[in-house]
């Protein structure tokens, strides 16, 4: 048997420190993705020491996304190495109807890793796992610098994958243990221990931005152009990165409030940020008010930003920017929800749960123009129209039987009331470094 080398046995150590980081306490439900390659079913092997030792319970899952032949193999080999290793292992087909399965259009490699990361989210939550553990190694931290370098990102592009990170949409804690180690010695743990892996052969073809950064990092045009500066580099990155969203959570704590699903920033307070803090809490506003998991693009931002701060409204990715009453407001945009209906009672586009009596038939909508003529008092009131509009409706057809939201503005109905799914401190702890 070979034995490992330093760097191999660095990399069991780097899994441990990993786990004692960033798992709770006590017993804890782990998981680890698997696609048969060589990092993942490293880590799998390291994984099944290190949970052992801390008493964790670990699960194994392939996602056989079906788009080469011998993806059932892997598959298999995956299953066939976590069940010698003690492990319990699942495989989930992306073929078989996955929401986020592709359709022949756009980017197959995206469209593949979002209908990867779906399904071990759903795993996760169905097995009641923490954390989900991903194999990435420093070389492909580097190789993600690399390329976002050449597409101009800024700081958070270029602190690359985070060690660990909560999922944006309320699942487990994807956690990558092996940032630091390289992919060489994670090949030496699977010699070491008498584990096969298979070679994934699109990691060979150049179409891929992947495999050409991958192909410049082994023969760099410029000394110094290498794994481990660039993954030195992401690490400072993701230092300045949290100073930065540090600044823009306070900003957020002393300007921001919410209003009838909307969030208001203080004009002058918000105006006289500096650049990178303002993008940061505008950037935060649209995403937590139009529920988008990505910022919105730079210049676009900046775009609305500055038609805003005019004076003039602007729409971006879902949402309405103006500025009115010493504030600059985010509303969701009216076009935005436009022919969209949800069961009453029910969740309201990502702000409002409607509670009232089930089985009457009854329908989520918007407000809209139609349905704030039925509601009186809300100008005396000092409601704004933008904010109202977008507010959860219930109705039956054309009548308008509640808008919870408007309180005694709106139609008499003590059986239907709302509540906000996110207020003012949860929208500013979105902006805290994980």
């Amino acid at each position: 048997m070979t034995h490992a080398s330093p760097e191999a046995s660095s990399a069991a150590a780097a899994v441990a420190a990993a786990l004692d980081r960033h798992l709770p306490g006590g017993p804890a439900r782990i998981g680890v993705a698997v696609s048969g390659g060589g990092d993942s079913m490293a880590l799998m092997v390291l994984l099944a020491d290190a949970a052992a030792g801390r008493g964790a319970t670990l699960r194994a899952v392939t996602v056989d996304h079906g788009l080469r032949d011998g993806s059932a193999a892997e598959a298999a080999l995956a299953a066939a190495t976590a069940t010698g290793l003690g492990i319990a292992h699942d495989t989930r087909y992306w073929r078989d109807g996955d929401a986020a399965g592709w359709d022949g259009r756009g980017n197959l490699q995206a469209r593949a890793r979002a209908a990867r990361l779906a399904a071990l989210r759903d795993w996760a939550a169905a097995h009641g796992l923490t954390h989900v553990c991903l194999g990435h190694s420093m070389d492909d931290q580097a190789e993600t610098v690399l390329m976002r370098l050449a597409r101009g990102s800024g700081v958070d592009g270029l602190a690359g994958m985070a060690e660990a990170r909560r999922d944006s949409s309320g699942g487990p804690v994807w956690l990558r243990p092996l940032l630091t180690q390289r992919r060489a010695a994670l090949r030496d743990v699977l010699r070491a221990r008498g584990v096969d892996w298979a070679e994934d052969p699109t990691n060979a073809d150049t179409r891929f931005d992947r495999v050409r950064a991958r192909a410049a990092l082994a023969e760099p045009v410029l000394a110094g152009l290498d794994v481990p500066t660039l993954a030195a580099t992401a690490a400072r990155m993701a230092a300045a990165s949290a100073v930065l969203w540090h600044a823009a959570h306070a900003a957020a704590l002393a300007l921001a409030t919410v209003e009838h699903g909307a969030i208001g920033l203080d004009y002058a307070g918000f105006a006289a940020l500096p650049d990178d803090t303002r993008w940061r809490l505008l950037a935060a506003a649209v995403r937590q008010v139009g529920g988008q998991p990505y910022r919105p693009r730079l210049d676009a931002l900046v775009r609305a930003e500055t038609e805003t701060l005019s004076g003039r409204p602007a729409t971006l990715a879902g949402c309405m920017l103006s500025a009115a009453q010493g504030r600059v407001w985010i509303d969701r945009e009216p076009a935005a929800l436009a022919g969209q209906r949800a069961p009453a009672p029910g969740p309201w586009d990502g702000r409002w749960q409607v509670d009232g009596p089930v089985g009457r038939r009854l329908t989520l909508a918007a407000v809209g123009p139609t349905g704030l003529a039925q509601c009186q008092g809300w100008r005396a009131a000092g409601l704004r129209r933008r904010a109202l509009l977008t507010a959860p409706g219930v109705w039956d057809g054309p009548r308008l039987v509640a808008a919870p939201t408007l309180g005694a503005c709106g139609p008499t109905a003590p059986d239907w009331s709302s509540r906000p799914l996110w207020d003012t401190l949860s929208f500013c702890d979105r902006l805290c470094p994980d």
